[in-house]
């Protein structure tokens, strides 16, 4: 089985948790390495951090330049046109990256998708699909871009969402993020949302966010 290329941060005891977390266009899975230690998890937490790295692919939005990107983004009209395939392959490819942890010991339900921008639209498709119950997903600047195709799994239908969103985005537009809620809504799915004052980004008080809602929902 071959699975994506990924970065590890081994926590200091036996990893009894795992959070997989998925970079946006353009970065790749060493983007949010620096911010492990940011969070300030207990020394005895066991959480393993994930952070693939996304191939490389021509980007149709930006002339076709091969870049790392877990889909091709044909249109950057408010509604994205993506290409829906390379999505779902990328969801497939997080499947295993789930599997494998699972075959190192850990339970599905001590499981976290994470994903940022591009990342977190993997995130909403490879968590909501998984088979198996997970432990949460953490939605960050990002959109739901297979909210009419998707097949939610009955084993993720009580999933803990959180959606994080900077209000100045110009990336992806605010209304994105609240629209996502929405969207899911129509799925009998429930989110929290929460936004900062900032652009497509993440800021100190964001990361202090996610620091406390990884504890309440891995060590709790």
């Amino acid at each position: 089985m071959s699975y994506l290329p990924c970065v590890e941060v081994e926590p200091a005891t036996p990893a009894t948790a795992a959070v997989i977390w998925l970079h946006g266009l353009g970065a790749d899975g060493h983007d949010f390495e620096a911010i492990v230690p940011e969070l300030h998890l207990p020394q005895d937490a066991g959480v393993r951090f994930i952070f693939p790295h996304a191939p490389s692919m021509p980007v149709t939005i930006n002339n076709g330049y091969v870049m790392p990107a877990w889909y091709d983004i044909l249109d950057i009209a408010f509604d994205r046109k993506v290409d829906e395939a390379q999505l779902l392959q990328s969801a497939a490819a997080v499947h295993a990256l789930i599997d494998r942890e699972i075959e190192r010991g850990i339970d599905s339900q001590r499981i976290v998708i994470a994903g940022f921008s591009q990342g977190g639209a993997v995130g909403y498709q490879a968590a909501l699909s998984y088979p198996k119950p997970l432990a949460g997903l953490l939605a960050m600047s990002t959109y739901f871009a297979t909210h009419a195709s998707i097949k939610v799994h009955s084993a993720n239908r009580n999933l803990p969402i959180q959606i994080y969103h900077g209000t100045q985005d110009p990336v992806v537009p605010e209304q994105l993020g609240r629209q996502a809620v929405s969207q899911l809504a129509v799925h009998q799915l429930s989110a929290h949302y929460s936004t900062y004052p900032m652009q497509h980004s993440v800021c100190l008080e964001q990361i202090r966010d996610i620091a406390a809602w990884l504890k309440k929902t891995l060590l709790a």
